[in-house]
């Protein structure tokens, strides 16, 4: 069952799977020794991940399309900041789905907690 939300003169519809948390896009990764959006130093040893709107602490299951493998991330940052991207991934996320030397994947991701 699709919801509708109608905005102005454009109709809008939000998939159930789109309101519990799942998706599809591009993702990159990153290594910083900065502080994330949520307060914590980033550790690229971490399996965490940013995302735009998620609460932080929410734990995401992230599968790469190519290959199959996913890992298990928990949302600590705000981003990706480029169009397509869903997920911006610490660098041993990256390298647990097989990702680190290409840079970027096309994955989906469901929240799992």
């Amino acid at each position: 069952m699709a919801v509708t939300f109608a905005l102005g003169a454009t109709l809008t519809s939000v998939t159930p799977s789109h309101a519990a948390g799942t998706g599809c896009g591009g993702a990159s990764w990153y290594a910083l020794s900065s502080r994330t959006a949520s307060g914590e130093r980033m550790n690229a040893k971490y399996l965490t991940a940013a995302h735009r709107n998620l609460k932080f602490g929410t734990k995401v299951a992230v599968t790469n399309k190519r290959n199959g493998k996913t890992v298990v991330v928990r949302i600590n940052d705000r981003g990706p900041f480029i169009r397509g991207r869903v997920l911006d991934l610490s660098k041993a996320a990256a390298s647990h789905i097989g990702m680190i030397r290409s840079g970027t994947a096309s994955i989906c991701y469901r929240v799992v907690s």
